[in-house]
């Protein structure tokens, strides 16, 4: 097969190979002849079509032509513009599909804390409230690495540095407390201990507050202006208390039922919307018939399928915040004077990817067939099992951050170009297509790419369900392994 076509409504064919002029393909019964080179993850016309008629993928409008297009012709960014255009007015319209709970509960192995989370890895992390002190959080980071064999229970001791935590305002300042806050209460982590330097804006006393109420064997607060003499020696001290109320830490059987799982993708190409993306859906759905949670983010890549989105929302209320999720990142757009649907990267165009409807409707696959139970706003903790829908950028750090912050164990990133880096929760690579998979095998963790090469789908599904559930049993994913880890906090506003 060198062609697919992905629904019937389609007028465009995606390449699953690279075609080369004059190569003949018969294409639902019907013989075409490719008329140029069309590279893999590219799309070619199955009919002859005027200037300004629209491109169909997915069953859906995806642009229209530019100029017009004779059948056995490439489509790509160069022929075809977006639709989209401005605010819109929504109207709620309910097409709800129950997923049937699982009949056989699955379990993996992971850490019950004393608040009755659930984690998937027992670190110790190193918080620092204000970019001042990273320099502080990463030696004494060093040095307990060099006593980390000293506490069996301990995975890995990471500190987290960053540039914020001073001279903000307004709702970038709050970001920056919100997701230092969400760190600390995450269940991956055995213990955590926040550094501070004493003259931030993200003064100790506030941030904790913020906090609230903690386990105070596991977490640890230090104010480095107030402590006479050495604060690494400090807090090395501090730390190792922390590591030793973990010492007697195990894994146990915990239910499917309590895993939150972050689904982002990055790189995107032709094939996303077709092998890896649906793979997640799929995923999603399993999740959620076992009672557990998956969160959908990145709200400009849901533009030109938000409806969909908002068709599946469980009631009016629901769909009320879905609207102002979309619409006030679009206003955020606007604010700052940038065209609100000219997405596609470089990057997603050289993979395939024409414009942001045809992105979007691959992007939102992830979220498969089930129910909008909530929506949160960025910074928000996780209050609701099933699917939810995360206010936060496309960017690959950002979203990843804001997904874990939120109370994902695991964030699941397909990929069609690659990407090496790891957010602070094992961030597993998914690739869309085959040569990634073999070109960068230090990246990816798992490969979507065979479901288009004749690997039945259900046992794809199976090999990836076991695969998540390895994962959250203790398996490393190659960012752990590399020891990439690494957060990134929106900003928008002005720094002082």
């Amino acid at each position: 097969m060198e062609f697919i076509r992905i629904h019937t409504a389609d007028n465009v064919a995606v390449a699953i190979h690279d075609v080369e002029v004059g190569g003949r393909f018969c294409i639902d019964g019907e013989e075409i002849v490719a008329l140029n080179r069309v590279p893999a993850g590219h799309k070619m016309a199955l009919q002859d079509m005027k200037e300004g008629e629209d491109v169909v993928k997915y069953g859906f409008p995806i642009g229209h032509l530019l100029s017009p297009v004779k059948k056995g012709e490439v489509v790509d960014h160069s022929n075809i513009k977006t639709n989209l255009e401005g605010l819109l007015d929504y109207t709620y319209e309910p097409d709800l599909t129950e997923i049937p709970h699982a009949q056989a509960p699955a379990f993996f192995k992971g850490y019950r804390r004393k608040d009755g989370g659930a984690g998937v890895r027992n670190e110790l992390w190193i918080i620092p409230t204000v970019g001042c002190v990273n320099g502080v959080a990463q030696s004494i980071q060093k040095l307990f690495e060099k006593e980390l064999s000293e506490y069996p229970s301990i995975e890995k001791v990471t500190a987290f540095p960053h540039n914020y935590g001073c001279s903000q305002l307004g709702g970038d300042h709050e970001n920056t407390r919100r997701i230092l806050a969400d760190m600390v209460h995450h269940p991956n982590a055995a213990g955590v201990l926040v550094v501070a330097l004493g003259c931030e804006n993200n003064q100790l006393s506030a941030f904790r507050e913020l906090v609230g109420e903690v386990d105070e064997t596991r977490v640890r607060f230090m104010e480095s202006q107030k402590i006479e003499g050495d604060e690494v020696a400090y807090g090395l001290d501090l730390l190792r208390g922390i590591a030793e109320a973990a010492r007697e830490d195990k894994r146990e059987d915990i239910p499917v039922s309590e895993l939150k799982v972050g689904l982002k993708c990055g790189g995107s190409d032709g094939f996303s919307g077709i092998t890896a993306n649906p793979l997640l859906g799929r995923f999603s759905d399993w999740i959620v018939s076992q009672g557990g949670t998956t969160v959908l983010t990145e709200v400009p890549e849901m533009f030109g399928a938000e409806t969909i989105l908002m068709s599946r929302c469980q009631d009016e209320a629901t769909f009320a915040k879905t609207v102002h999720l979309i619409n006030d990142f679009k206003a955020y757009f606007m604010k700052n004077d940038q065209p609100v649907y000219e997405n596609p990267s470089p990057g997603n165009k050289a993979g395939g990817i024409s414009t942001l409807e045809e992105k979007s409707l691959g992007c939102t696959q992830k979220s498969g067939t089930s129910i909008v139970r909530d929506v949160l706003l960025y910074g928000d903790r996780l209050k609701t099992k099933g699917l939810n829908l995360l206010s936060a950028p496309g960017n690959d750090l950002v979203a990843s951050t804001a997904l874990a912050a939120a109370g994902c164990q695991i964030v699941l990133f397909t990929t069609g170009r690659g990407t090496p880096f790891g957010t602070f929760v094992p961030t597993a690579k998914i690739s869309t297509n085959s040569m990634l998979a073999a070109n960068k095998p230090l990246w990816i963790d798992f490969n979507a790419g065979v479901i288009v090469e004749g690997t039945p789908a259900e046992e794809v599904d199976k090999a990836f369900m076991d695969f998540v559930v390895g994962v959250a049993s203790g398996e490393p994913v190659n960012n752990e392994k590399s020891g990439y880890s690494e957060i990134a906090i929106f900003k928008s506003g002005v720094t002082l």
